[in-house]
């Protein structure tokens, strides 16, 4: 009888910690090119729409008082993007914070971000 692991090889989701849920979900959204309804966006969590298996949660810690927020300067998670250049541009023409340049090894490019609170994001081609 094969055991079955407690914990399993599966990201379910990422969480993304904020200090103005409706800023951050209307970005995010902008960002996906989805639509958004303000009045929608509740305390503390938002759920940022996305394809497949894993979630995106904004989280404003509001019925934590006693939470810091503390930015990471390493990305936190990456978006996909199969072209870097297209990316990169519709990013640059949003006034979107770049903090790290196209970077390239082999097929793979890449370059990072920052959300409105100074989350790194990176945006990636795989």
């Amino acid at each position: 009888m094969e055991k079955t692991a407690s914990i399993r090889n599966q990201m379910n989701g990422v969480f993304v910690h904020v200090t103005n849920l409706k800023a951050s979900a209307t970005w995010y959204c902008d960002l996906l090119g989805l639509q958004v309804d303000e009045d929608k966006i509740e305390s503390p969590v938002f759920n940022v729409p996305v394809v497949g298996t894993t979630s995106l949660t904004l989280d404003d810690h509001a019925f934590d008082p006693d939470f810091q927020h503390h930015v990471s300067l390493s990305p936190i998670f990456n978006f996909f993007a199969p072209d870097i250049e297209e990316a990169y541009n519709f990013v640059k023409d949003k006034g979107i914070n770049i903090v790290r340049e196209i970077e390239r090894v082999g097929d793979t490019a890449w370059f990072n971000i920052q959300d409105p609170d100074g989350n790194v994001v990176m945006i990636c081609n795989c």
